[in-house]
């Protein structure tokens, strides 16, 4: 199932970055012990929600999520309810001592037979680089195991937060996950994205960071001036090639995505909507029309010289473009030099590494670290797609999409993506909106969709997801 998101800030901060933000609130004269009382409080409302009435136990670790873990604890005894710490080893800073001495309720040892209902995993957090002791892994797993709902605070341990990576095989999946201070790129990321159920998050006071990643957020988009007409709207041109469907799909969803008129480039009419313009003409005569507001080129495309020609004459229109599919493997840096509108790349990892290979990217690091590397050797912007979404901008912006429907795992909803995207350029948006708008647009339309759909039913969703933005 997908993420649920409740965004109370909305940046998504690198270890350093997050430590660094903590450092400033400490030097604004709070402290460690008051920051994590704030952190653990937070959290605790939302355990005790969970928990209704029924057993908690919080494993706490020796560092600070650990003293997180106290203050749980503490204030879960302090309403009544039933609860029990395990302490995977004594404290060892300052604040994780001062919260376990205040708390005052039962702390059994890890070797301690336990059940309940609710497990809240405090063992270690966002600072974590290497793998858990086996101990750990044993202690945490059994634990998991032994309740039937599982929480992690802040992120579940063993997970590294920067990349998303899951440093142990085989450690428990969480029905929620509750973030401190701001999102973590752990939280978006895949591997350990879906492992953390719903997310929540308590502030701490974070003040906003400088060139911070954010979370892909639903849009505002306002419905058409009174006086408005299709080519005021946008006017998009989709360019077809040798699997017309392809092309044909993205129309569709760029149709109900906010442009007033789409006009695919094809060479036959066969199978295409009654309300979708088709032009069978020579694609220089489509491309030179100066009411075109966005150009998309690449699903259906073909690998072949005249999808080369057709490529290079899409990209030589100066209204901003997609490039998806087949382009991107045609794509080549000469093909850009003279580009003068925003251009975004949405790229599945296998498209990625053929991508990373033509600009010169080395590959290296997490998924936003390698959509950010090839945005600016590019110059494009990078819809890095696929279970876990990362958008990227030369300027060095960064965007995480909340993990969609795995239902999306069909043939044809990359193509639906690529409508989306290209019609809120055609539709006016800025480069990088227009990438955010088109995903969040193509996850609610999933989201709509509900289960087992198909391309074309997922992009006949895309209208109703425009409509909520409304």
């Amino acid at each position: 199932m997908p993420h649920r998101l409740l965004p109370h800030n909305d940046q998504i901060l690198t270890v350093a970055q997050m430590r660094a933000a903590e450092d400033a609130l400490i030097a604004a004269g709070s402290s460690v012990s008051a920051l994590m009382r704030i952190a653990g409080l937070g959290a605790a409302e939302w355990v005790w929600r969970v928990s209704a009435g029924r057993a908690v136990t919080v494993l706490c670790g020796p560092g600070n999520n650990g003293g997180d873990g106290y203050v749980i604890a503490e204030a879960i005894r302090e309403r009544g309810g039933q609860v029990t710490v395990v302490a995977a080893g004594d404290p060892k800073t300052d604040a994780a001592r001062e919260a376990r001495a205040l708390y005052h309720g039962a702390v059994v040892e890890p070797d301690t037979e336990i059940h309940g209902d609710v497990f809240v995993d405090c063992l270690f957090g966002s600072g974590l680089t290497r793998p858990l002791a086996a101990e750990h892994v044993a202690l945490l797993t059994r634990l998991a195991q032994a309740h039937h709902h599982r929480l992690a605070l802040d992120l579940p341990s063993g997970v590294q937060s920067d990349t998303g990576m899951i440093l142990n095989p085989g450690l428990p999946h969480y029905d929620a996950t509750i973030a401190l201070g701001a999102w973590k790129f752990a939280h978006f990321l895949m591997p350990a994205a879906a492992t953390m159920g719903t997310l929540r998050q308590v502030p701490i006071g974070v003040a906003a960071v400088e060139g911070a990643a954010v979370p892909v957020a639903k849009p505002r988009i306002g419905a058409p001036a009174v006086d408005a007409h299709k080519y005021r709207r946008g006017l998009l041109a989709v360019v077809g090639g040798a699997m017309p469907g392809a092309a044909v799909l993205a129309s569709v969803a760029a149709q109900g995505a906010g442009a007033g008129y789409v006009k695919l480039f094809a060479d036959s009419k066969r199978n295409v909507p009654a309300d979708l313009v088709v032009d069978q003409g020579k694609l220089f005569d489509v491309l030179v029309d100066d009411r075109n507001t966005a150009v998309l080129v690449g699903p259906g495309l073909g690998r072949d010289s005249l999808a080369r020609e057709r490529l290079a004459i899409a990209l030589a229109d100066p209204v901003p473009a997609v490039i998806d599919a087949d382009a991107l493997v045609l794509l080549g840096p000469r093909l850009l030099t003279e580009r003068k509108g925003a251009t975004v790349a949405t790229p599945h990892e296998g498209e990625l590494v053929t991508l990373e290979r033509t600009f010169g990217c080395d590959g290296g690091g997490s998924k936003a670290d390698r959509a950010l590397a090839l945005a600016k050797s590019a110059g494009m912007i990078v819809v890095a797609k696929g279970p876990d979404t990362v958008i990227a901008a030369p300027d060095g912006r960064v965007a995480c999409a909340p993990r969609a429907s795995s239902w999306l795992s069909t043939a044809g909803t990359g193509d639906v993506l690529a409508g989306c995207v290209a019609s809120r350029l055609a539709a006016g948006a800025e480069g990088f909106a227009a990438a955010c708008e088109g995903v969040w647009l193509h996850g609610e339309a999933a989201r709509r969709a509900g289960p087992a759909f198909t391309a074309g039913q997922l992009g006949q969703m895309v209208p109703a997801a425009l409509a909520a933005c409304l």
